[in-house]
């Protein structure tokens, strides 16, 4: 067995082109999950599994909030909520009355319709190769979102509520304020800002690409 460390893979956000030539290429039911996650912030998992029983509406922001049992958070020692944007509530209302358990499911061969497993598969991998993402994983789009609500000036707080990083229990102490305000900093994330959100993959990528330009 090799030790971690030194081969774990740094985290690897996308840009919004990089993220518009993925979406191009995934198919729709991986396409609609992957939107959800870059406009909410929520682990693969927890999208595979989302469920309509756990939706709650919040009429005064137009949007929905999805409790999430604590047997569907990591740790499983608290429940958590879901806070939708406007494009991932969007996500949400094109898949409504869809599957009568599971917000995103699809037709398999010979199957009926049903709740999706996993979204790191053979058609993820076809298409991160086609958008010319390497190995970019599922996880990578959570930390595209960090890295977009830091670029918009979201805080630390916020920013780790919104990626569950925190110990507090949403649905036990988060009053209607709260909500709002983790619905206005992903609110912040629908569109790209000033040119920023790269990493520094990309910086270095895109420096790599202007020096092969000058030798040629």
């Amino acid at each position: 067995m090799l030790p971690l460390t030194g081969y774990q893979r740094s985290p690897r956000p996308i840009t919004w082109d990089e993220q518009e030539r993925l979406l191009k290429e995934l198919p729709k039911h991986l396409h609609d999950m992957a939107l959800f996650i870059l406009h909410s912030g929520v682990r693969d998992d927890v999208v595979c599994n989302l469920q309509w029983d756990w939706e709650i509406p919040v009429p005064e922001l137009n949007i929905s909030v999805f409790e999430t049992p604590p047997e569907n958070v990591k740790g499983r020692r608290t429940s958590k909520l879901v806070v939708c944007n406007r494009i991932s509530q969007t996500v949400i209302e094109e898949a409504r009355g869809r599957h009568p358990t599971h917000v995103f499911a699809m037709s398999w061969r010979h199957r009926e319709l049903g709740p999706i497993k996993a979204m790191n598969n053979s058609a993820w991998q076809a298409a991160r190769s086609r958008a010319g993402l390497g190995d970019l994983r599922v996880h990578d789009l959570r930390h595209t979102v960090g890295m977009r609500l830091r670029e918009a000036g979201v805080s630390e707080s916020t920013r780790r509520d919104v990626l569950w990083h925190s110990n507090r229990s949403v649905t036990n102490h988060y009053s209607m304020a709260q909500i709002r305000e983790l619905h206005e900093a992903l609110e912040k994330i629908t569109q790209p800002t000033n040119g920023w959100n790269k990493s520094l993959q990309a910086l270095k990528a895109e420096h790599a690409l202007r020096k092969a330009g000058t030798r040629t």
